[in-house]
């Protein structure tokens, strides 16, 4: 892998709701994404992951923290993202249908990127779009149509060129298949792993499916309640994880055979519900749901630790939840 393309130093995203009361939807995030990596950011709903994704865009101004990209600080409380920035960092959204404009064909959703960052001259604009939706994988007759006169996939489609259209170097994809077919969706994944290697991307790639992340991902981060529990190599974590929040998720796939069984941790109970961000526990946030939780766990907010080169983990009983 490459060099440090993302890194993010205590990064916080506080929402208030009143007098003194804040949501902490991110919750002092460190993380790193080197050239080259698909960071997998796992949890469930309401997690923090996209609010990570919206604060690294600039779609939201931080609370607090520091983001860096390719060597420069982009964060500013002040100021927008650079332009050179948002060429060289795109988006995909969830929902292509409440992404895309419906009143515009899809010539001219992918000319406007190729404008404002002048990739092409005016007269080279349709050669680019008819190269693009190449590389998609739609034909170039699709320039002329409307979102709303082509499927979900196809919308998902057009959402991942005009991502392309810039020539970004990293993109990071917000549950880009959750909404699709089952059938769509291994051609999209599929597709994203090829165009990583043919263009250069690197991704993070948000979900909460914890199958997509075994054969996507090079490393895996797991959020829970704002806060990043684990990050591992992909390897490592289904191999060895050792959050009880991440194991409990591990256990949790759905597998059809004896031997996808054998390689599942051993079933970790659940216990409880999702705490409200609003009022989050003391100690670990995770105490309350934990089966192996102990007194320090309920008083004391654990420090993230390295147990090996390249494997964090955010739990006082480190290796020890068995």
């Amino acid at each position: 892998m490459g060099k440090e393309l993302l890194i993010a130093k205590d990064l916080k995203q506080y929402f208030p709701i009143g007098k003194d009361r804040f949501v902490r939807a991110v919750d002092g995030v460190n993380f790193s994404i080197n050239e080259g990596e698909v960071m997998g950011l796992v949890g469930e709903s309401g997690s923090g992951k996209s609010t990570i994704a919206y604060t690294v865009m600039g779609m939201y101004r931080q609370t607090d923290g520091e983001i860096i990209f390719n060597g420069q600080t982009i964060t500013n409380k002040t100021k927008g993202r650079s332009k050179d920035f948002r060429r060289d960092a795109q988006i995909v959204f969830q929902d292509p249908g409440s992404s895309l404009n419906p009143y515009q064909d899809v010539r001219q959703i992918l000319s406007l990127p190729l404008r404002v960052h002048n990739v092409v001259s005016k007269d080279g604009i349709d050669d680019k779009i008819r190269e693009i939706l190449q590389m998609v994988e739609l034909p170039p007759d699709f320039m002329y149509k409307t979102p709303n006169s082509i499927g979900g996939g196809e919308r998902q489609l057009v959402s991942i060129a005009r991502a392309l259209c810039s020539n970004p170097k990293f993109i990071i994809l917000d549950e880009p298949t959750s909404s699709l077919d089952v059938s769509i969706q291994a051609k999209i994944l599929n597709m994203l792993m090829k165009l990583k290697e043919e263009q250069k991307l690197t991704y993070m790639f948000i979900t909460h499916d914890m199958g997509v992340m075994r054969n996507v991902s090079t490393k895996i981060a797991i959020m829970y309640l704002g806060k990043i529990c684990e990050i591992a190599p992909t390897k490592t974590f289904y191999e060895a994880p050792m959050h009880p929040y991440t194991q409990m998720l591990l256990s949790a796939i759905p597998v059809v055979t004896p031997e996808e069984e054998a390689l599942k941790p051993k079933k970790v109970k659940s216990e409880g519900e999702i705490p409200s961000p609003v009022n989050i526990p003391s100690g670990c946030s995770f105490h309350t749901r934990c089966a192996f939780k102990q007194k320090i766990c309920m008083e004391v907010d654990p420090e993230m630790q390295e147990v090996e080169p390249g494997h964090f983990v955010r739990c006082h009983l480190c290796g020890k939840c068995k």
